[in-house]
């Protein structure tokens, strides 16, 4: 109990002293290796939108800039301060709940972020604006109470994959179109997006333990690794094919063909994940995912311009 007792004084009085956040914590703290979805997805939009991009070269920079960087780094900073007391039990040495981040500093960060990135999203019209409250909205909405829509295994995946794919492959269509996208874009953009509540779901394997703990209700926890896993890839092979099958509809054999074979390449992938799914979740999430991705981007440019 003495030893405790220490450890925590010197805890307060290393914060006490250090009263400002680390500057590499707070780079941690807004996670830029997860700023990468909603980039790639904000690019899949703007090239279905048939526009030229070498032309708007600008505009597509501050689209990645708002995606990337501020709406989906404010959403990190949110999640970590909502979720300190859980990450205390699963990732102690994260900035907050290691003290690198002392104080409040976590909630000043996201909300400052929020609001900042609200006015970069306001020159870039109503569907640019509207599509940037609305993911702002859902990141407040899946972190924090009341609402706090994570403890839902189908409501907190849902929301992130939303925000990561879909609303971000809008948001490109729209500024680089100056307007609606097209039906087609919006259909691809909300398919991958239902899709993608499996890549949410696997990345719920690594706060396994502080779930449980927390009465967090996700699908790992609810129903067990092995059975979420099975469920996660049944949602993402799904999505999929849906896709394939429009892309055939719509005369676009090569593209729908290019994703066939790299659907094959992520069930090849599944298959090693169902050997261990806590274990391989972090692997899949390198491998199976890149090649989700990628079939997007070759989705994007089978619509570009369709319908013009």
């Amino acid at each position: 109990m003495l030893s405790i007792m220490i450890d925590s004084m010197s805890v307060t009085d290393g914060l006490r002293s250090n009263p400002l956040p680390e500057p590499r914590a707070l780079l941690r703290l807004i996670k830029p290796v997860t700023w990468f979805p909603p980039m790639w997805a904000f690019l899949c939009g703007a090239v279905a939108s048939g526009a030229a991009l070498g032309e708007q070269l600008g505009l597509v920079f501050l689209g990645l800039l708002l995606t990337g960087p501020l709406v989906c780094g404010m959403s990190q900073a949110a999640n970590d301060w909502c979720d300190r007391h859980v990450d205390a039990i699963n990732e102690p040495d994260r900035p907050i709940p290691s003290g690198r981040v002392p104080g409040r500093w976590g909630l000043w960060v996201a909300l400052a972020m929020s609001a900042l990135a609200l006015m970069v999203a306001w020159p870039l019209g109503y569907w640019g604006f509207a599509a940037t409250c609305l993911a702002v909205a859902a990141a407040w909405a899946y972190s924090a109470e009341p609402l706090r829509l994570k403890r839902s295994w189908l409501w907190g995946p849902g929301l992130v994959g939303l925000c990561y794919e879909g609303l971000p492959w809008i948001t490109g269509a729209a500024i680089l179109a100056a307007g609606t996208p097209s039906p087609e874009a919006l259909i691809f953009a909300l398919i991958y997006a239902l899709g993608a509540h499996g890549i949410m779901t696997l990345n719920d394997f690594k706060a396994l333990e502080g779930d449980l703990a927390m009465g967090i209700r996700s699908l790992p926890a609810v129903v067990g690794p092995a059975k979420a896993a099975w469920i996660a890839c049944a949602v993402m092979t799904g999505a999929q094919g849906v896709v394939i099958a429009l892309l055939f509809a719509w005369d676009r054999p090569w593209h729908a063909g290019a994703i066939c074979l790299l659907l094959l390449g992520q069930v090849a992938a599944m298959r090693v994940l169902m050997r261990d799914p806590k274990g391989k979740a972090p692997w899949y999430n390198g491998a199976g995912v890149t090649l989700y991705v990628a079939g997007m981007m070759i989705c994007a440019f089978a619509i570009r311009g369709m319908g013009a």
